[in-house]
């Protein structure tokens, strides 16, 4: 297996790079969070992932190690290939897909083009363990993911605002008082916004 790729940075384009190691020309599929992370000078490198499939061999490569161990734990569950995988971390940075993972967050997951709602529960239903033992991360499900926050955020969608921005400060107040009624929830998200 390959692990990392050093070398001079030849081409880049939001969906692939070409580096050029001692002469040889690997051509390497990125998501759009590596594509950002990727330097200024010619030479670079990225961790990789090879996959071998009857009908093809294709190379990933990441920015961080992080990206490369969500990637590999997405073309775990059934139905995930590596493409839909990268669309997923082109569209939801590692650390917010762990902790979407993590807190039983189907909403972020399905926010992803082409992931519907079994793709997203089989999702977390299969990585939610490993990734809470793997990234050393903290089960958030109970307190930010209730009904009425959900309620809440609705209502907030509904009265016109815009949904990311209402997460962040309903997440806020859950946590302060994770006993929170709807309405409560919502008078003090409408103070914030």
């Amino acid at each position: 297996m390959i692990a990392f790729i050093k070398g001079r940075l030849v081409e880049k384009s939001p969906t692939e790079v070409i580096i050029d190691c001692n002469g040889v020309g690997y051509q390497i599929n990125i998501s759009l969070h590596t594509y950002a992370q990727l330097p200024t000078s010619e030479n670079i490198i990225l961790h990789t992932y090879f996959q071998v499939k009857e009908d093809s061999q294709t190379l990933y490569g990441f920015a961080e190690k992080t990206e490369k161990e969500i990637f590999k734990l997405l073309i775990s569950v059934s139905g995930i290939g590596g493409n839909t995988a990268r669309n997923m971390l082109s569209h939801i940075t590692p650390k917010d897909l762990i902790s979407a993972i993590a807190a039983n967050d189907y909403k972020t997951i399905q926010s992803v083009k082409g992931i519907g709602v079994k793709t997203a529960q089989r999702l977390v239903i299969d990585l939610q363990e490993k990734v809470i033992k793997l990234f050393n991360v903290e089960e958030l499900s109970v307190v930010y993911h209730n009904t009425n926050s959900e309620e809440a955020l609705s209502a907030l969608e509904v009265l016109g605002f815009v949904r990311k921005s209402a997460e962040k400060i309903v997440k806020k107040i859950v946590e302060q008082n994770p006993d929170a009624t709807v309405e409560l929830i919502i008078k003090q998200a409408l103070k914030n916004l």
